[in-house]
C-alpha cells in the first residue's frame, strides 16, 4: 500500500507517507475533540522523514497540549483541514490526522488517549491499551499496532 495519500478537504494539500505506521489510536483530549469537531481525533504516527508534501504547503500553528508541551498543528490554509500534529519533544514521528487518508478502510486503532476527557456516550474498549492521559511511554501502543500489522 505505501505510498499511502491523502490530502485536505478541497485538494489544495496533497501528501504521501513513505513508511509503514508505528501506530494509530484516538485521542480524547479536549484539543483533539476540538480540532476534529467530534469526540476524538485519530493520530497516525508515522517516521517524520516518511511524510513528503506533494502538493501546496500547510499553514502552521503552535499550541501548548493537555499535558503542557507544544504541538506544531499544520492544515490547509484555504479550507482549514488539519492534516498533521508535530509534537516539538519528539522530531522523529509526525502524526498524521488520520482522517486525511484517501483510504481510511484498512484503519483500526489499538489505543486511546487523554480517556478521562472522553465523552460520556463513547465506549472505551477494554479489547485495546487505554491511558488516562499522555502515555510516558508510547512504546506498547507500537507494539500492539506491530502485532496486528505485521
Amino acid at each position: 500500500m505505501i505510498p499511502y495519500t491523502g490530502g485536505c478537504q478541497c485538494g489544495q494539500v496533497r501528501y504521501e507517507i513513505h513508511a509503514e505506521p508505528l501506530t494509530l489510536y484516538l485521542c480524547h483530549c479536549k484539543e483533539c475533540q476540538k480540532q476534529s469537531s467530534s469526540a476524538f481525533g485519530m493520530s497516525l504516527t508515522v517516521p517524520r522523514d516518511a511524510v513528503v508534501i506533494v502538493q501546496g504547503k500547510p499553514k502552521s500553528w503552535t499550541r501548548k497540549s493537555d499535558n503542557g508541551r507544544e504541538v506544531n498543528n499544520l492544515f490547509c490554509g484555504d479550507c482549514g483541514t488539519r492534516l498533521f500534529h508535530e509534537r516539538t519533544y519528539n522530531p522523529n514521528t509526525i502524526n498524521v490526522k488520520a482522517g486525511t487518508l484517501d483510504d481510511t478502510s484498512w484503519l483500526c486503532p489499538v489505543g486511546n488517549i487523554w480517556t478521562r476527557s472522553a465523552q460520556s456516550w463513547v465506549i472505551i474498549s477494554d479489547q485495546l491499551l487505554n491511558y488516562d492521559g499522555q502515555p510516558e511511554d508510547v512504546r506498547p501502543l507500537w507494539g500492539k499496532w506491530t502485532q496486528q500489522h505485521p
